[in-house]
């Protein structure tokens, strides 16, 4: 996870690979099983709410 505080509420899926330190190819599967709500906002444009982030890796942390 990134050590920089982060202030924003919303990641593309490159930059939730990086502050959730999972690959891009993880973020999109979890999308796919229901792990993640992804937000489209415009065709092209898909983002991941920090707070989902946010929760994905707490309960992660618990089930370790």
């Amino acid at each position: 996870m990134s050590k920089t505080k982060n202030h924003k509420k919303g990641f593309r899926a490159k930059e939730a690979s990086t502050y959730t330190g999972l690959a891009t190819s993880t973020i999109w599967l979890y999308a796919k099983q229901g792990r993640l709500h992804p937000v489209k906002l415009s065709p092209r444009i898909t983002i991941f709410k920090k707070e989902d982030l946010d929760n994905l890796l707490n309960n992660s942390s618990k089930e370790a």
